[in-house]
């Protein structure tokens, strides 16, 4: 299929949900009233709808491309913030920041979460340098059983202190709170991902591994520090304002590896417009399954998710591979 055929329709397709994603709603918004000048209609949609589709597109974009570096720089197609620990850290050290410091300011958390998402990816990358890797899918579950871990620490902490229900909330993807002056911090989350971009070919080379990378002139532990730190604080973001999106980082740049190759440059941009475009489609869902009462999005991308997380681990070939 020519190039600018697959733009269109992809082009036509997000049109299609971003309308969806403005228009559907428990309150009735129509093209109607907007044209008639209703005020009520134009404030659901200036300060609720379009507030929200641009955090469903921010959100998705980042956390899809978060989790292609991720892949890049531990050489595995199976790991992702939600697989490896980093989603999960975050949310403890939000949690512990709003036990030990709740009048904190809010770039505050989020840089206390990044520094739990960040130590809780690096736990990882010590535990997966310690145990035998004999098999691709060894890596994504040892991350699901350090998830677990440091998601029963969280668990224990939240129960201590009464605030199960908002880990709860947290760690469950949830856009129906968003709207205006509650979603600006995910522009940081753009922000980032044109580092990504910039920094694409640098983080494939680092992706070769760390002989490889030095021998080619590539400052691998500089790389490795600046795409870690980029995952770590687009998840730590993505947490705070909108909760957890599970498997988001890994279905979609396996799918677009698939369909359009591994470089990471030409790859990018659809893994963004591909993130964007699975979580708009999952938050439509959520809203319509069950109207007017809405599925949070962490619940349809969990179902989502999961099913083709274990179809890519069922077709995976055997063989090593690791950090």
């Amino acid at each position: 299929m020519p190039t600018w055929l697959v733009v269109v329709a992809t082009s036509l397709v997000m049109a299609v949900l971003v309308v969806a994603s403005v228009m559907i709603g428990a309150i009735d918004v129509s093209v109607a009233d907007l044209v008639a000048g209703d005020d009520d209609a134009w404030d659901v949609l200036l300060l609720s709808r379009v507030p929200r589709t641009t955090a469903i597109l921010l959100a998705g974009s980042a956390m899809a491309v978060a989790g292609l570096v991720m892949q890049m720089l531990v050489r595995n197609r199976f790991v992702e913030p939600s697989t490896v620990g980093t989603t999960e850290a975050a949310g403890l050290g939000l949690l512990l920041v709003t036990i030990l410091a709740p009048a904190m300011p809010l770039p505050g958390k989020i840089g206390v979460a990044a520094a739990f998402a960040l130590a809780g990816t690096l736990l990882f990358l010590a535990v997966l340098r310690a145990v035998p890797v004999r098999s691709i899918v060894t890596v994504p579950l040892l991350g699901m059983m350090l998830a677990g871990v440091i998601g029963a620490v969280a668990t224990w902490i939240a129960y201590r202190y009464d605030l199960l229900q908002t880990l709860g909330a947290w760690m469950t993807g949830d856009f129906s709170g968003i709207v205006a002056g509650r979603m600006e911090l995910l522009w940081v989350t753009a922000a980032l991902a044109v580092v990504a971009y910039v920094m694409a070919d640098r983080f494939t080379v680092a992706g070769l591994g760390k002989d490889t990378a030095t021998a080619l002139g590539l400052p691998y532990g500089v790389v490795m520090a600046l795409g870690l730190g980029l995952v770590a604080v687009v998840s730590a973001v993505v947490v705070v304002v909108v909760g957890g999106l599970p498997f988001l980082g890994l279905v979609v740049p396996n799918v677009a590896s698939l369909l359009v190759g591994d470089n990471l440059r030409r790859t990018l941009p659809w893994v963004a417009v591909g993130g964007a475009g699975l979580v708009l489609l999952c938050d439509v869902l959520g809203r319509v399954l069950r109207y007017p009462y809405e599925i949070p999005i962490g619940v349809v991308m969990g179902v989502v998710g999961s099913l083709v997380f274990l179809y890519l681990l069922l077709r995976a070939p055997a063989g090593r591979s690791g950090a």
